[in-house]
């Protein structure tokens, strides 16, 4: 495989799995569409995880952590949810293999190690959870009950891609009660609002929050809150999602408390979460012909270092100025990571780093060492620029939170530029086709016109906006009255 990346102009969907691959992310597995997540991809991983999980911490939540595997009888309990799920379960049915006779150091599935009742390998874990909080919940004093899970998940997907859609992924749910129906809203819309701040102040992904339709809410839930983004390719990515699951898991799972009044009531719930689906959406905002670029806020490593020299001699002194300069940038809470690797020459290093996106690059060789300079190479503008030792640790601080802006700012300008109000049904297919991107247009608010828009553009709306009010006009299909604008656009 050549080197270079394919350009995103050329083909977008190739670039994306090359760049996955070539800058050590990801790879397919050996396990139909499963993938192994590396080292260096799961590194980012690592710092959503703990921003993340700090935010829910500050807003109350704890961490458990439940079963895998889900019985079938109880996967089924809401029925809606069990409909929802029921083509992408995968099914545990025996417990044991044994040699098979007729296939010498082969083995089989033993017929006499069936189970007595299948097991559901977890798509989402509502069933079990509720199922337990039966047990912990009695009173209105054992709420709220606020519990997030990291866990993986298995949904049996036909098409994969790397983060975007594996049968296997990684992600978080929370899962929580409440005394009331305010309390389970708020809680909703809390965290849908803690993802939307996540994805703006980390990622540099500016994101739209909104609620689901009917049609595309989470199977079980009464509302559904998301946040959506808009890729380079102009193809919309749901980022995150909660959800206002009513009272329907506490009555299908018998979940009763006594309340205020000494009355016996339902609980009521939400749900939400985020996959390394995001890692997907990161790649997608901000990546170019080049490689990864990452937002400093989440790069493994903010800075590299690269010495440039000739002898043993000049390492030792590079590297003596070296561990001065990382010293002072730990001390700052800045990742940096000298390369001092024998095995590759300055201009491999230079196109490794560049290709995975480190924010800042470091060159220094012997004339550096005489003036008392360095070589500052910026990955996002992929400029460069000598600057003095002297103050270089405010130097770099000062241009990593210009860089995570400025992604940000430039991520946003193309979302802007690519929301279009279109009030005819050809202006709509217009956009679609040549412009991309988000369309405001107004829907009568019917499942029949939602679907025959999709049938007929493969457009879906993406969320009815949380900021948009109402505005009379008339359905850009159907010429039926509408109350609002809602945002539709292709979606991966």
């Amino acid at each position: 495989m050549s080197k270079k990346l394919t350009s995103r102009a050329e083909d977008y969907s190739k670039w994306y799995n090359e760049l996955v691959v070539k800058a050590d992310l990801a790879e397919n597995s050996a396990v139909r569409g499963c993938m192994v997540i590396k080292p260096y991809g799961y590194a980012i991983w690592e710092k959503m995880q703990a921003e993340l999980d700090k935010m829910f911490k500050e807003t109350g939540h704890q961490n458990a952590y439940f079963p895998l595997f889900v019985p079938k009888s109880m996967f089924e309990a809401e029925e809606k949810n069990a409909e929802g799920f029921a083509k992408e379960c995968a099914i545990v049915t025996h417990y044991r293999l044994q040699n098979d006779p007729n296939n010498p150091g082969k083995l089989r599935v033993d017929p006499d190690a069936k189970l007595e009742e299948e097991l559901i390998v977890r798509p989402t874990s509502e069933a079990i959870i509720w199922n337990t909080y039966k047990g912990w919940i009695q009173s209105y004093r054992d709420l709220p009950l606020l519990i997030n899970q990291w866990a993986n998940v298995v949904r049996w997907e036909m098409r994969t891609r790397l983060f975007l859609r594996t049968a296997e992924f990684l992600w978080q749910e929370g899962h929580t009660a409440h005394e009331t129906k305010q309390e389970a809203l708020d809680e909703a819309a809390l965290m849908n609002n803690v993802y939307a701040t996540f994805a703006e102040k980390f990622l540099a992904i500016p994101v739209i929050q909104g609620l689901k339709t009917e049609s595309e809410r989470f199977a079980g839930a009464e509302e559904t809150f998301c946040i959506e983004a808009l890729m380079q390719d102009g193809k919309a990515l749901q980022a995150g999602t909660s959800h206002f699951l009513g009272q329907n898991f506490a009555k299908a799972f018998d979940v009763k408390f006594v309340n205020r009044e000494g009355k016996q009531d339902y609980v009521w719930a939400t749900s939400w979460g985020v996959s390394t689906r995001l890692m997907g959406a990161l790649i997608m905002t901000h990546s170019d012909d080049q490689g990864l670029v990452l937002p400093p806020s989440l790069a493994p490593n903010q800075v590299v270092i690269v010495p440039i020299y000739k002898s043993d001699e000049q390492l030792e002194a590079i590297t003596a100025v070296v561990n001065g300069i990382m010293a002072d940038l730990r001390a700052k809470g800045i990742t940096v990571k000298f390369d001092n690797r024998t095995t590759h020459r300055p201009g491999a290093k230079f196109a490794q780093h560049e290709l995975q996106g480190v924010p800042l690059r470091i060159a220094i060789g012997p004339k550096d060492l005489e003036n008392n300079t360095v070589e500052l190479a910026r990955r996002d503008t992929l400029t460069k620029a000598t600057v003095n030792l002297s103050g270089l640790t405010e130097t770099i601080e000062n241009l990593l939170s210009e860089i995570q802006d400025a992604l940000y700012n430039k991520a946003l300008d193309f979302r802007d530029s690519h929301i279009t109000e279109v009030d005819t049904f050809d202006e709509f297919k217009s956009v679609l086709e040549n412009k991309t991107g988000f369309i405001s247009a107004h829907w009568d608010g019917t499942a029949e016109t939602e679907n025959k828009i999709k049938e007929l553009t493969k457009a879906t709306i993406r969320c009815i906006p949380l900021e948009i009010k109402e505005e009379e006009g008339v359905c850009v299909f159907t010429g039926n009255p509408s109350k609002r604008r809602v945002l539709f656009a292709k979606a991966y």
